[in-house]
């Protein structure tokens, strides 16, 4: 089985200055990568209950993450000084 899934990034909302339907999705993909990082916290814990149905993202990756599975996570980042914050944050979800 493979998965292949787009997490978009994280939105700074105040940075893009995103309103409506693109601030809707900018805060859903913000709940979703960090339902996600909850799911990776609770397995690498090796806690007794792993919020899998937390998100639809979560779900989704419910076969995928954990147990007798490889999972590979690549990740995009900006060289730009400007973006810096953003993406050591990044490498940390990572």
């Amino acid at each position: 089985r493979l998965t292949v899934i787009d997490l978009a990034g994280s939105e700074r909302v105040k940075k893009s200055g995103v309103e409506g339907a693109q601030f809707r999705e900018a805060t859903a993909i913000n709940r979703s990568l960090l339902a996600l990082g909850n799911v990776v916290s609770a397995l690498a814990a090796k806690k007794a209950h792993v919020p899998m149905r937390d998100s639809k993202l979560t779900r989704i990756l419910d076969g995928s993450i954990g147990g007798n599975c490889r999972t590979v996570l690549l990740v995009c980042a900006s060289p730009a000084a400007e973006n810096a914050q953003e993406s050591l944050s990044t490498f940390e979800f990572a």
